[in-house]
């Protein structure tokens, strides 16, 4: 089974875009309108995916002082300057297509640690997300 196949099936749900320049506020506003994700996807000014921030970015940047002092020098300008999305998202954006098969998705993920990510178009553009909820759903149905 394909990942569109999985989306036909899925509930219509917004994406959590921001702009590269928007403000870290913005990015928390944002997250807090998706309840679905903890992910936002930053976007550039052609809507091309260029990064994720996951919840914990945001509250390692929001609670700084919540956290040991085991952080790396070399990170504390950066993220002391911070002000934008571009400035604190993950390059390493995991993503899968529309194309790919729901095993090869669930195999990635797995690989990755991670529990969401963007579905994208050949412009990588976000046209969808997919959650380990989601694919365990869609196993659970089924199992049925």
């Amino acid at each position: 089974m394909k990942i569109k196949e999985l989306l036909d099936a899925m509930d219509e749900r917004g994406l959590p875009l921001v702009d590269e320049q928007e403000s870290i506020q913005g990015v928390l506003v944002k997250m807090l309108r998706y309840p679905h994700t903890r992910l936002v996807y930053v976007v550039d000014a052609k809507e091309t995916c260029t990064g994720v921030i996951s919840l914990g970015t945001l509250i390692h940047y929001l609670f700084p002082r919540s956290f040991e002092p085991a952080v790396h020098a070399r990170f504390i300008i950066p993220m002391i300057t911070a002000e934008t999305a571009r400035d604190i998202m993950n390059k390493g954006v995991i993503y899968a297509t529309a194309e790919d098969d729901i095993e090869v998705v669930v195999k990635k993920m797995v690989k990755a640690g991670v529990k969401e990510i963007p579905i994208l178009d050949r412009d990588r553009k976000v046209i969808a997300d997919v959650t380990m909820l989601d694919l365990l759903r869609h196993y659970h149905a089924a199992a049925e």
